[in-house]
């Protein structure tokens, strides 16, 4: 009775491609440009409209990781923030610009992916963005300004002849201060009308802008009335050649990237997109989803793009582990089920021939193989040699391991460790999930805890305790070769509502915080009971009093305004053992709010002392 009602799960196994093979998948991945079509900029706006989804909020350094790969990926303008938000905001675009804007490795153009930032249509706004943005080779200034009706009368509360004004006067300052690179947004043009639209973009058009953005800010459009504005805009605005036309779609009625499509048909020959589709409310276009429709429609669309899928599945991957955003299983393209077949129809068709139910190879987007690599016999050799095969020389791993030999030994170790425990052996999904481990504790700044053990007592009917043991590092100084000097060691216990509730109150006892657990969540790597599980946590600070006693409380209603006005620190850990791996995603969250504060606290010293006597600075951003 039991075998009837179960169904067994098939996937088949993601062959690991060779060297030869992998390149060769590359070389697929990016076919030459047509002669017949034209390029399409692809404008990834994960670092600025995507981290306003409720409850993400990325570190510079992560942001700067994430715009690494987006480079890799072959992007062409990666816009990086908005940084007249907050001087935090400010030094990522900046830093961005200066790090990653010079990149070329990887990236079939040749040339460096372009960096913007956005601003009002301010003087104040322009003239800080492009202080931030400027440092970049190729860089851009995206301003905007709403256009429909309910917009202009309710937010702004200016007529149609002001706005008219303010946006050409806003390109022209941006064209004024030496950018030569200027994009224009109609805020909510999916429901301005057409004619006082074409009436904008004409002015901004002769005052300098060199990309109009449409947006469809509340997704609102359906892809034929997209469509059909995105063309009428094009052959009713004066100097429309003069300009490239991009599409901006929300997916609030699940069309974003349909929309999109809808306008690269009917001309569009920019698309703004994110990761994963995150973004504010419903999200925006997917980036993967718009790439891989081009992609298996190569004679359909009038356009070509110099993008590399095989890093989608990375990209992918990194957005979500940074951002905690979740991606659903039935996700397009880089979903869990994507490449997961059920029906027994389906699973006999796959296994006679994959294309009678896939019209995408795994491998083309960079899916890793879960076919056995290694095992607890492995040696270190072995283990180099098949991390080197699975990263390749392109990947943000293998940048990492390269420029920092120590990480190698730690890994090696982590390895070793859970080859003794995963007696079936790893897989490259279980090597992934040890890169990711290991370096998501560097990228969350400054390490003021590590954990260093747990113990619990835990069971049916009685009191679980936690003992939990960490090294402070807030006054030690970390070697380049991983030594340590000047650490102290700590240890309490304390009593919770199970395991991990005991854990967490243990650990705010030796941190001395007290934090609101917003959200946890626990989920496997792999297939087995022996899997690996990664454990994800967000939290806040409670705005009352200190307490080494209190517990983290969690709050119910995360779309309340109680949570959206409280920062929200994520935290991610991975073990074999689920309830090690919470105390180091509760410690990984804590390092971060503790390095946030930190950088928040010298940036805002910095920033004062560029005044002096009320008077700025020579050099400091004003207008």
């Amino acid at each position: 009775m039991f075998s009837s009602v179960v169904r067994n799960r098939f996937q088949p196994a993601r062959v690991a491609t060779s060297s030869i093979a992998s390149s060769t998948i590359r070389s697929l991945a990016s076919v030459a440009a047509p002669a017949d079509k034209q390029k399409l900029i692809v404008f990834d706006t994960t670092l600025r409209d995507g981290e306003q989804s409720p409850g993400v909020t990325l570190t510079t350094e992560e942001k700067i990781e994430i715009a690494k790969q987006l480079s890799r990926l072959g992007v062409d303008v990666c816009e990086a923030g908005f940084p007249i938000a907050s001087p935090g905001d400010f030094e990522a675009v900046q830093r961005i610009a200066k790090e990653v804007g010079p990149i070329i490795g990887n990236r079939k153009s040749g040339k460096p992916m372009r960096i913007a930032g956005l601003a009002r249509a301010t003087q104040t706004d322009i003239a800080r963005c492009f202080d931030a943005v400027k440092h970049a080779p190729l860089h851009r200034i995206h301003t905007f300004l709403a256009t429909s009706d309910i917009h202009l009368k309710y937010k702004l509360k200016i007529t149609r002849a002001e706005c008219i004004t303010r946006a050409r006067a806003a390109v022209a300052f941006a064209k004024s201060i030496g950018c030569n690179d200027i994009e224009f947004s109609t805020e909510d043009a999916g429901r301005s009308e057409r004619a006082f639209l074409c009436e904008v973009l004409a002015e901004v058009i002769a005052a300098g802008a060199t990309t109009l953005n449409i947006p469809d800010t509340v997704g609102y459009n359906v892809p034929e009335e997209y469509g059909a504005m995105i063309k009428y805009l094009i052959q009713h605005t004066e100097g429309a050649e003069k300009a490239i036309w991009s599409t901006h779609c929300h997916n609030d009625l699940g069309l974003a990237t349909a929309n999109s499509l809808s306008g690269i048909m009917n001309g569009a020959r920019q698309v703004e997109c994110t990761i994963n589709g995150i973004g504010e409310r419903a999200g925006n276009t997917s980036l993967e989803e718009v790439i891989m429709t081009l992609h298996t429609h190569p004679k359909y669309y009038p356009v070509y793009h110099d993008l590399d899928t095989t890093q989608i599945y990375m990209s992918s991957q990194l957005v979500t582990k940074k951002s905690g955003m979740v991606i659903q299983p039935n996700k397009a393209i880089v979903g869990a089920n994507a490449f997961a077949h059920e029906s027994g129809i389906h699973q006999d068709g796959v296994l006679k021939h994959k294309e009678t139910y896939e019209i995408i190879q795994p491998q083309t987007i960079g899916l890793p193989s879960n076919s056995l690599v290694l095992g607890k016999l492995s040696g270190r050799n072995a283990f180099r040699q098949r991390i080197e095969q699975i990263l390749g020389s392109s990947s943000m791993y293998a940048e990492k391991l390269a420029s920092n030999p120590q990480a190698f030994e730690l890994l090696f170790a982590s390895f070793k460790k859970l080859a003794d425990v995963k007696k079936g052996g790893l897989n490259e999904q279980d090597l992934y999930a040890l890169l990711d481990d290991q370096f998501n504790i560097q990228a969350s700044g400054k390490e003021t805890y590590r954990l260093k053990s747990v113990q619990v007592v835990s069971g049916n009917g009685v009191q679980s305790m936690a003992t939990v043991s960490l090294t402070d590092l807030s006054r030690a100084t970390v070697h380049e070769d991983g030594t340590v000097e000047g650490a102290v060691e700590r240890m309490d216990a304390a009593t919770g509502e199970g395991a991990v509730h005991s854990i967490f109150r243990s650990i705010n006892r030796l941190t001395g915080m007290r934090n609101v657990l917003a959200s946890y969540e626990v989920k496997a790597v792999t297939e087995g009971s022996d899997s690996l599980g990664r454990v994800v946590v967000r939290v806040h600070e409670n705005g009352g009093d200190a307490s080494d006693e209190a517990a983290p409380k969690y709050a119910d209603n995360l779309e309340g305004s109680a949570y959206q006005d409280k920062e929200v620190y994520q935290g991610t850990g991975t073990d074999a053992d689920v309830l090690i791996a919470s105390a180091k995603a509760y410690i990984n969250a804590i390092n971060r709010l503790i390095s946030t504060k930190q950088a928040r606290d010298a940036a805002a010293e910095q920033h004062h002392g560029e005044v002096v006597d009320g008077v700025k600075k020579e050099g400091a951003a004003a207008v």
